[in-house]
């Protein structure tokens, strides 16, 4: 799942994969704001990323990470 947080006054986007499916990370993102600490989520390397209630902008939840296999259409000459 990829995630992205926009940091209020920094022009630059946190951005990471995780584990955790979207309904999760969502209600994680509510119930920290709810209770005023801060958000905590796990990335898929195991690295916490914690961003303080106050400075989070926006959050956006992605689709699942997928790896596509091959090369798809390339285009170009034919014979």
């Amino acid at each position: 799942m990829d995630i992205e947080f926009g940091i209020r006054n920094v022009a630059r986007t946190v951005s990471f994969s995780t584990d955790e499916k979207a309904d999760e990370v969502a209600a994680h993102i509510s119930q920290a704001l709810k209770e005023g600490g801060p958000i905590d989520l796990v990335d898929d390397k195991g690295r916490h990323i914690v961003v303080p209630k106050d400075a989070l902008g926006y959050a956006v939840i992605g689709s699942d990470t997928t790896h596509p296999v091959g090369f798809g259409a390339l285009g170009g000459a034919t014979d």
